[in-house]
């Protein structure tokens, strides 16, 4: 499984995340957002740290505005843990490392 974060569209929604075999984050960001910028080691260090459980895309929201409705992202950076249709998580705005985690280990850890 790919360690990198996948850059998605609004078309490639429906085959990367719906029908991934997975659960998949998916990260709605903008060029012109500060905390985002922030937020982006993060991801990739959970797109890392999950890589065996977790896909992990980005999405920026201006070119996107279909998802970002599907899925009411009011404000970036955003965070959606999605399984098939099913929305599992939901967050908005900056979170810490360890609240990122704590949320991806209550769906993936198997322990």
């Amino acid at each position: 499984m790919s360690k990198a974060v996948i850059t998605i569209t609004d078309a490639d929604f429906e085959t990367e995340v719906l029908k991934a075999e997975q659960p998949v984050l998916v990260y709605f960001w903008a060029s012109w957002c500060g905390p985002c910028q922030l937020m982006s080691p993060m991801i990739n260090s959970a797109a890392s740290a999950y890589s065996d459980r977790l896909k992990v895309v980005k999405m920026e929201i201006d070119p996107n505005p279909l998802t970002v409705k599907q899925y009411q992202v009011e404000g970036v950076p955003a965070l959606r843990l999605i399984q098939g249709e099913k929305l599992l998580e939901s967050t908005e705005g900056v979170i810490g490392k360890d609240k990122l985690l704590s949320l991806l280990a209550k769906h993936l850890d198997t322990n």
